[in-house]
């Protein structure tokens, strides 16, 4: 999929908020920006409950334009929960702070609503595509320092993200402020139930990113796409829905936030709508029997540092 241009991720994310899409995700890292359409009672919960959003890929530095499109959508900043992430490169508890702020400079917001640790990996400062192992500075720490900024109003929530589950309870244990949000790769190829319900029952939402699976070109997968799957594609056609869809609605009948991606206006429409599929639970039992335990996004041997100990799909 190709990288957007400035204006055309300024007018994405205009239209995917005009469409009644809420929820803004960004992580300046991968240049990437997701638009969530969340029900009403997520705004006014102040908590994540029941979301899909639109993912796009955009150049690295286009926060800019993300807050672009924001202005040009003109939505009131309350009825927005806008989404950011700590990149690898600034987890000493001196460089959080520079970190948000640049996030919220790029974008031309004052705070965010939730900010989660991108990966449990800290990297020497430096470049964002520095790879170089920090190993002097703890999660713990740099935990600490994202609770300072709910302290200072500059986060309303602080979460996690590509946590397993050592590494997610040394946070529950530290943590003065809890996460309130794990985000990890989580599809029908790759369903996770058991971490699912266990991250659900320790007090955290889950946000499934790469939700149609193997459908991003930067996973190289061998496994047939998950949109083109005969048996997604017979059960989609009888209920009148695309697999897109289908695949979405089946997450979000399991109480977990989707984040697909697209850069067509009409993709946008077609996933907005998926909070409207009712599944039945002979549905849910059919496509929870699809599950292939296949993790495509697994950056440990690039990064030469164990992930996801423990889990699915390693």
């Amino acid at each position: 999929m190709s990288k957007l241009t400035h204006i055309q991720a300024a007018n994405i994310v205009k239209f995917a908020l005009e469409t009644g899409y809420r929820h803004i995700d960004a992580a300046l890292i991968y240049g990437q920006c997701a638009y969530k359409g969340a029900l009403d009672q997520f705004i006014r919960d102040q908590f994540i409950r029941f979301s899909l959003s639109l993912e796009l890929i955009l150049n690295i530095g286009n926060e800019k334009q993300v807050g672009e499109g924001i202005a040009a959508a003109r939505i009131p900043r309350s009825s927005l929960w806008v989404t950011g992430k700590l990149w690898n490169n600034a987890h000493r508890p001196s460089a959080v702070r520079p970190a948000l702020e640049q996030t919220l400079h790029n974008l031309g917001l004052d705070y965010l609503d939730l900010y989660l640790m991108h990966w449990p990996v800290a990297f020497e400062p430096g470049s964002v595509y520095n790879t170089v192992i920090d190993h002097d500075t703890d999660l713990r720490e740099t935990w600490s320092a994202m609770e300072d900024l709910v302290r200072e109003g500059l986060v309303r929530q602080i979460g996690i993200s590509n946590f397993d589950k050592a590494q997610t309870e040394t946070i529950l244990r530290h943590a003065t402020i809890p996460p309130t949000v794990h985000e990890f790769e989580c599809h029908l190829y790759l369903q996770q139930p058991e971490f699912v319900k266990w991250t659900l029952n320790h007090g955290m939402r889950v946000i499934a990113y790469s939700p149609l699976g193997n459908m991003n070109s930067i996973y190289n997968s061998s496994l047939l796409p998950l949109l083109q799957d005969p048996s997604l594609l017979a059960l989609a056609e009888r209920k009148g829905l695309t697999v897109a869809q289908l695949a979405l609605a089946w997450n979000m009948h399991r109480g977990v936030i989707v984040i697909p991606k697209s850069e067509h206006t009409e993709r946008v429409v077609e996933n907005f709508h998926a909070q409207s599929v009712h599944l039945t639970a002979e549905d849910m039992e059919f496509l929870n029997g699809l599950d292939r335990k296949a993790r495509f996004n697994n950056p440990s041997e690039d990064w030469n540092f164990p992930l996801y100990s423990g889990l699915d799909g390693v």
